[in-house]
């Protein structure tokens, strides 16, 4: 036996979900199988050209060729800024609210590491996004999960935590336009959000990965258009959806000036900030025409309509999501979340995300990504309308 053995840290991080999921579709797709993967949250489409010109004509400057400052170019911080007050009408300080990320995953489990002590509270949704529970897990906290249940269409009921977990909670994640359900939120929710977080000394993060997809002609909220947003919590926000950005990296944590600087000061650890190139590119796909995101929007929306419309025809019924690229569908009488996806894979060569995978109020539902052409949408709802579930 060697002697090298893993940290404790490591060994209480939860298994990577999809990292199974995968695996299962490549196995598939090995055996000459035509599968749809509709299982992940990867952009199928390509990033605005624009941007990508931009990077190439940055790659040559000399003055990226160094390491650039650890927290990230002042340009980069005054364009995310700029962004926010145009699109939200939220004022930020790019000096003290605005910390650059290696995407907004890092800065999501990081928040976990500056705010949580051993035997400290995180409360998360459920189901929600499973690196929540990484960060949480390398703080050496404890997790309570809120419920997401469609009858308070997605938002959690501050009112049915128990008062023991309150007590000892640091801090909270939230996540609207919602993974995996693609449920919104409303401004009274984060109103109520703010006053909750305030009463009880609970810090908000908000994960607005999907804040530039909203369907139906509606706009997402963000948690800092709230007034006392930024007293109680930050928000992270992200160029992988809303640009087309996701191999890029970059990410922003926005909000709680106090917040911010705990992540900048970790990352300082860690890191000498982003290749100055990308962000340069980073800054024109803020600053720049934002054209390509209404029609990335206009897209996903098409491709919702068109899925649900196959979906319609084989009787498999849901309400259509309101935000993000993601389906969130009840799984038929008689299975769980992880039999049904598995059926649908080996019977109809689809993948989709069993909702067990996100917490255990995703049980009894699957998420389908809009991530493929319309007609390949199509394909995957007659092919499972063939296997004659509903």
């Amino acid at each position: 036996m060697s002697f090298i053995q893993p940290a404790d840290r490591l060994r209480t991080l939860p298994e990577q979900f999809f990292a199974s999921l995968v695996a299962k579709a490549n196995a598939r797709a090995a055996m000459g199988r035509d599968v749809i993967n509709l299982g992940q949250g990867n952009p199928d489409l390509p990033t605005p050209p624009h941007i990508v010109e931009t990077l190439q004509k940055a790659a040559v400057n000399p003055q990226y060729h160094r390491y650039p400052p650890f927290r990230g170019f002042p340009f980069l911080k005054e364009a995310v800024a700029m962004r926010y007050k145009e699109d939200y009408g939220v004022e930020l300080d790019p000096a003290r609210e605005v910390a650059i990320l290696f995407g907004g995953k890092t800065g999501l489990v990081e928040i976990s590491q500056c705010l949580l002590n051993p035997g400290d509270v995180c409360l998360v949704p459920d189901p929600g996004y499973p690196d929540y529970w990484s960060g949480v897990a390398l703080a050496e906290a404890e997790m309570a999960f809120m419920p997401l249940l469609e009858n308070r269409a997605f938002l959690p009921d501050y009112g049915a935590i128990d008062p023991g977990l309150l007590s000892r909670a640091k801090l909270m994640f939230l996540n609207y336009p919602n993974n995996p359900t693609g449920a919104a939120a409303t401004p009274a929710f984060y109103e109520e959000t703010v006053a909750f977080a305030r009463k009880h000394g609970i810090a908000v993060a908000s994960d607005f990965a999907y804040g530039a997809i909203g369907f139906d002609g509606k706009r997402p909220v963000s948690f800092l258009e709230t007034p006392g947003a930024k007293e109680v919590g930050v928000e992270f926000y992200t160029l992988s959806k809303s640009y087309n950005m996701a191999g890029w990296r970059v990410g922003f944590a926005l909000g709680n000036a106090e917040i911010v600087e705990m992540l900048n000061l970790i990352q300082d650890h860690y890191y000498c900030s982003l290749f100055g190139g990308i962000q340069e590119a980073a800054a024109a796909a803020l600053t720049g025409t934002q054209q390509p995101v209404r029609e990335l929007v206009a897209a996903y929306e098409k491709r919702r309509d068109a899925l649900f419309a196959a979906l319609d025809r084989i009787g498999w019924t849901s309400a259509k999501p309101a935000g993000s690229f993601f389906c969130w569908l009840p799984v038929p009488k008689g299975y769980t979340s992880v039999a049904f996806a598995d059926k649908l894979l080996e019977e109809a060569d689809v993948v989709v995300a069993p909702g067990s995978g996100f917490g255990t109020s995703g049980d009894g539902y699957v998420r389908l990504g809009l991530l493929a052409p319309e007609a390949r949408l199509e394909e995957a709802a007659e092919r499972i309308g063939r296997l004659g579930l509903f």
